[in-house]
């Protein structure tokens, strides 16, 4: 990061006259920078935590398309992600383009730690419900373990990827849907929401997904897919329990320190 207002040469060299002036010149000047470079580093900080949510989803080598959309008159566009890309991207297929746009669903995401039920918002995210719905018939999710546990800043449980390398997903992604229409990131993803994972790029949802169990301020970028019913408590207990970096040494972010695995993870037909 260059901070200061000019650049010497490759030889010797002398500061502009501005530069020469007495001591408390530059002392003002010195202090000045170091408030301005630590303010900027802080954002730049809190900036790529916040986007490290959208690390690991499979989206293929090329740039996302920016013609998907979500499911218009019940329709969803499945973008393919190219195996030979990634090889943590497990191919099940793709769910069907026509899709049920109102209702609810239940997903029962059973685990060695507990039993977590969901209310999915099939009538909100339609397309981020046919697709977990067709991920779940193929077993997809099936004794696959929760990669990322976040403990400060954000508080979230990430799963959904059958590698465990948080690189993993299917081989389609798919457009946002059902973004928090809110102004204020505190407010966006209130605890018991489970959401799905991007990347910093748009139209990349694919198979991860978090579950939020503390205060979580990001921004309104990732789609609501529901709203966890029961089980919220196991989740907070596999958070208190601290995660651990690839060491083993404890983290802010890493794997939960006790592995959590899913056991099976079912969903309902859409009903109401």
């Amino acid at each position: 990061m260059t901070t200061s207002p000019w650049t010497p040469d490759s030889g010797p060299h002398q500061a502009p006259a501005a530069q020469r002036r007495g001591t408390s010149g530059w002392l003002i000047a010195a202090v000045v920078t170091a408030i301005v470079v630590v303010l900027v580093c802080a954002v730049v900080a809190v900036t790529v935590f916040v986007l490290r949510l959208r690390d690991g989803a499979a989206t293929g080598s090329g740039p996302a398309d920016t013609t998907a959309s979500t499911a218009a008159g019940g329709t969803c566009r499945w973008l393919p992600v190219e195996a030979a890309s990634n090889v943590n991207v497990k191919d099940v297929g793709t769910p069907p383009q026509t899709v049920p746009t109102n209702g609810v669903q239940q997903l029962t995401m059973t685990t060695n730690r507990g039993v977590i039920t969901i209310q999915v918002d099939t009538g909100k995210a339609p397309c981020a419900a046919a697709s977990i719905t067709h991920l779940a018939g193929r077993r997809f999710f099936d004794g696959t373990s929760c990669h990322r546990l976040v403990t400060e800043g954000i508080q979230v449980l990430q799963c959904g990827d059958p590698s465990g390398t948080g690189m993993g997903g299917p081989a389609y992604r798919f457009a946002e849907e059902n973004l928090p229409d809110v102004t204020d990131p505190a407010l966006a993803y209130p605890a018991g929401t489970l959401a799905m994972a991007k990347t910093s790029e748009p139209h990349t949802t694919g198979s991860q997904f978090f579950i939020v169990y503390g205060p979580t301020p990001i921004a309104s970028e990732y789609t609501v897919l529901g709203t966890v019913t029961a089980g919220l408590d196991v989740v907070t207990a596999i958070g208190k329990g601290g995660a651990v970096d690839p060491t083993g040494n404890t983290a802010t972010d890493g794997a939960p320190k006790s592995p959590v695995t899913i056991t099976t993870l079912t969903v309902t037909p859409a009903a109401g």
